[in-house]
């Protein structure tokens, strides 16, 4: 089992996901930030620019990475180039972890480019685990999973999401990258309450915690869009979190639509407040 080093990421720190148009304002003057979230498949090319960049943003801030392509419950095994790649990127970085997603992004030779859920039966447990602490291993750092924000419920499944997810960590002696937003999400979808979620997590395997802004949608349910601030109902979680298992590194993911650096950080002012 990895651990984490305290020392080079405070429990406290307050984070922000790493978008091009923020690239002004994190270069510019010093911003209340402790720690960025890279996109990992962004910067595993050879292309100049990224990597000049990455390089003029790492001697700032410390640098996670979270990936979007590692397809752990995909048909094939893991893709062993593609780890040696993100593992070559976490030295670069030194990165204190690395994360991906608890679901499939493709299988046969194609790449769907989305996060694909699985039906949440005991055989899949054993696989994701098996998998998940294969990877921790060859990346020699902590490796956290996310959870997914989903929109469909297979009639296979035997276990509750939450039930999975914590089964697949423990099997795995991984660690979890807590998503309020898509417990929000899926609770929406879904009809479950979030607050039975959170409570059969064990904070102190939480690595991270995201937060980000989703889409109603006119007939109750949700979208994860990461286009807007962070609602009500997902504050009133990370506060619940917060007094369940609090401190964790905190991460504000905003994805499209983003407003002037003005407006991110006072969502970023408003973590601090809602620790409190």
């Amino acid at each position: 089992m990895a651990a984490i080093s305290s020392t080079r990421l405070r429990r406290d720190a307050i984070g922000l996901g790493l978008r091009p148009s923020l690239y002004p304002a994190l270069l510019g003057q010093e911003q209340p930030v402790d720690f960025l979230e890279i996109i990992t498949e962004n910067f595993l090319g050879p292309a100049p620019l990224p990597r000049r960049n990455l390089a003029r943003i790492r001697a700032r801030y410390p640098v996670v990475l979270h990936g979007v392509s590692l397809n752990l419950l995909g048909p094939e095994p893991i893709d062993e180039v593609y780890l040696e790649q993100v593992r070559r990127l976490a030295d670069e970085v030194d990165a204190a972890y690395v994360t991906d997603h608890l679901c499939w992004t493709g299988g046969h030779g194609v790449s769907h480019h989305d996060l694909l859920p699985v039906p949440y039966v005991p055989e899949l447990v054993e696989l994701a685990a098996e998998r998940a602490a294969w990877v921790q291993k060859r990346l020699d750092r902590p490796f956290g999973l996310e959870n997914l924000s989903s929109y469909v419920q297979f009639r296979r499944s035997k276990l509750s999401e939450w039930k999975f997810y914590t089964s697949v960590v423990e099997s795995a002696g991984c660690w979890f990258l807590l998503d309020l937003n898509n417990i929000q999400v899926s609770s929406l979808n879904h009809g479950f309450d979030p607050r039975e979620y959170l409570r059969a997590i064990d904070f102190s395997r939480v690595l991270q915690v995201h937060l980000a802004g989703h889409t109603r949608l006119p007939e109750g349910g949700a979208v994860d869009t990461h286009d807007q601030a962070v609602c009500d109902e997902v504050w009133s979680l990370y506060q619940e979190a917060w007094a369940l298992g609090g401190p964790f590194p905190t991460l504000l993911e905003w994805d499209d639509r983003i407003p002037p650096f003005e407006e991110v950080r006072r969502e970023l002012g408003k973590v601090r407040e809602y620790q409190g």
